[in-house]
């Protein structure tokens, strides 16, 4: 009779002892061991058995399962002598940042107190040992009291807490005489949320200390595990780690430890009576490459798959996606594009740096693409190696069914607000209806965009000009360059980029009667958006010309002023040429400008 399929368990003693279905990976405990390395980073996207493979290593190595060896009877590792006569023997130091989802930098402080105080907690036998002084004794207590109160929080040192492990391993060594395993789970948890929420600096220059003092600087340090989803960049927070071995989904070693491979999936399919489904699994959950070893799939949409029996977006939906939303959802028009290449099955070459570094996800594009790749949203189809440094260049595609429908489903909910305002903006703009242009435009101002989203100096202004992009005739933004030396793309890159992605996506839906273009040369210079009636005979179909700006206060009084700063370019840059070339009629033209202020949105004409 098959097992019991659970969800959700991370315990490694529960699933053995209720006897769940497991597949085992107990020989990552032989192959890391006997890689004698001192601290190894291991990136895995999320959902791939990190936390279950770090509470395996604590339930063989930690003093507190000595006479739990029957947990691993029947698993490979068990068949090893060696590693038998080990098996419970060492002081296990275990912690997870998982739960550090704080929105400042104070609550992410006292979140990693608290962590630190429950690590103590489950030492506390070592309060009744004589190994201690009182003074140690006592920092257990206040340890605790300052975790009840976290306005207490404050009295605590930093430096207190960058030693906390430090000094755990040192009281562990002096009660077992053996060096400490520290095993930290989901370290970069805090450094995600630290980005969305802009307490970067402070996170990084906390955790670097905490990370020097807990790794590098700890005489009682055995061996270390840290697990992840990205390699966060050395110069962030591991700069003073010589002795970290960093293990990324493009590393050969532990290539099968975390994830199933297609083997292991088809095994348990015939197991559950599933064997028919093979294929479509395939389609929907296969695609993820580490090193070397192709066709690894997903733990957690198996596990829902077989105990469901319905196809399903599981990994994807098991977390909000938030910062990739945001990243694509505010990157330019050519990462938006590039998007609908991938969405459509198409594949796509990109520099790679596995060294995410958070702060310049909106200044490098390729950072994007190094990031979805680490978290499992892409996945390598090739690697091409190009002049005498070799730099690598990754064919990438999105990974499989699962993620396709995932970042389907995030592109509809953008312009998917419970109503029909997007279609009659569109409608009232044809119409020359300025008010209700006005009026749908502010309203879906208010419920779409975010401060994330029209972040940005006040007084910056969109300069679509300075960048190059095109729509073609299906509407899809098609290049992005930057003028390298303007000074105005640092103030401007967020409000920008989104104004033009925004009011660009607003449009696609009209791909059968307009050529949608963008940033073309049409004159003088370059508009921002134009719209090309298909047929330009149909008085129906206006040809259109939109011009944005952001209110620049050093300049203009008021949104009123900037729209007709706007209008004034779109007549001395005689933008209305290629419509007229075109064959569009002059008395066919219609201009509109568009000013932004945060939130806030105008819209003029000059008729």
């Amino acid at each position: 009779m098959a097992k019991v399929v659970g969800i959700g368990k991370q315990r490694f003693d529960k699933i053995i002892e209720n006897d769940c279905f497991y597949i085992d990976k107990t020989m990552f405990i032989k192959e890391w061991w006997e890689n004698q390395d001192d601290v190894t980073l291991i990136t895995r996207p999320r959902r791939f058995g990190k936390t279950l493979n770090m509470d395996m290593l604590k339930c063989f190595f930690s003093v507190e399962y000595k006479d739990r060896g029957e947990l691993f009877e029947g698993l490979d590792i068990w068949k090893e002598k060696k590693y038998r006569e080990i098996q419970g023997t060492y002081p296990v130091i275990f912690m997870s940042f998982a739960g550090i989802k704080s929105h400042t930098f104070r609550d992410a402080k006292n979140d990693m107190v608290a962590i630190i105080n429950e690590t103590y907690k489950s030492h506390a036998y070592l309060l009744e040992s004589d190994i201690l002084s009182e003074a140690e004794k006592n920092f257990f207590k206040k340890l605790d009291e300052y975790s009840k109160d976290i306005n207490a929080n404050k009295n605590i040192s930093s430096e207190t807490i960058y030693r906390a492990i430090n000094n755990l391993s040192c009281f562990l060594n002096r009660y077992y005489k053996k060096n400490v395993i520290i095993l930290l789970d989901e370290y970069d948890t805090p450094m995600q949320e630290a980005y969305v929420n802009g307490y970067w600096d402070e996170i990084v220059a906390f955790t670097r200390s905490f990370f020097n003092y807990t790794f590098k600087t700890n005489p009682y340090l055995e061996r270390a595990i840290m697990t992840g989803i990205t390699r966060v960049s050395k110069e962030s927070i591991f700069s003073d780690l010589n002795n970290l071995l960093v293990v990324t989904t493009t590393s050969e070693q532990y290539e099968i430890d975390f994830g199933f491979t297609e083997e292991e999936v088809f095994l348990a399919l015939d197991k559950y009576e599933l064997s028919e489904k093979k294929q479509s699994v395939k389609e929907w959950y296969d695609g993820f490459t580490f090193g070397n070893k192709n066709d690894i799939y997903n733990p957690w949409s198996i596990l829902n798959f077989i105990k469901v029996r319905k196809f399903g977006s599981y990994w994807a939906d098991s977390s909000s996606n938030g910062l990739v939303n945001k990243l694509v959802k505010t990157g330019s028009p050519n990462l938006k594009k590039t998007m609908e290449i991938l969405i459509e099955g198409g594949v796509i070459e990109k520099r790679i740096d596995e060294q995410i570094v958070y702060n310049q996800l909106e200044k490098r594009e390729n950072a994007v693409w190094s990031l979805l790749l680490a978290s499992g949203y892409l996945r390598v189809v090739k690697i091409r190696y190009e002049g005498d440094f070799r730099k690598r260049y990754y064919t990438l595609k999105l990974t499989n069914k699962e993620v396709e429908q995932m970042f389907e489903i995030m592109i509809e909910e953008w312009f998917d607000n419970g109503s029909n305002m997007t279609g009659d903006f569109i409608e009232a703009m044809l119409a020359g209806d300025l008010y209700a242009m006005n009026s749908y435009m502010n309203d879906i101002a208010l419920d779409t965009f975010s401060s994330f989203d029209v972040a940005g100096k006040e007084e910056s202004r969109i300069r679509p000009e300075d960048l190059a992009s095109c729509y073609d005739c299906k509407g899809v933004a098609n290049g992005l360059s930057l003028n390298d030396s303007s000074n105005l793309y640092a103030m401007t890159r967020k409000s920008s980029r989104f104004y033009h992605g925004f009011v660009l996506g607003l449009m696609v839906d009209k791909r059968e009667d307009y050529i949608i273009k963008s940033n073309k040369e049409s004159g003088f210079g370059r508009y921002d958006v134009m719209m090309i009636p298909r047929d330009t005979e149909n008085s129906n179909l206006p040809g259109l010309i939109l011009e944005f700006k952001v209110i620049n206060h050093s300049m203009e009084k008021s949104l009123e002023e900037t729209v007709k700063s706007a209008l004034q370019q779109i007549e001395e840059k005689k933008y209305d040429t290629e419509l007229l070339k075109a064959g569009v009629k002059k008395e066919n033209i219609r201009h509109y400008g568009f000013a932004f202020e945060g939130k806030k949105v105008l819209i003029g004409t000059d008729e």
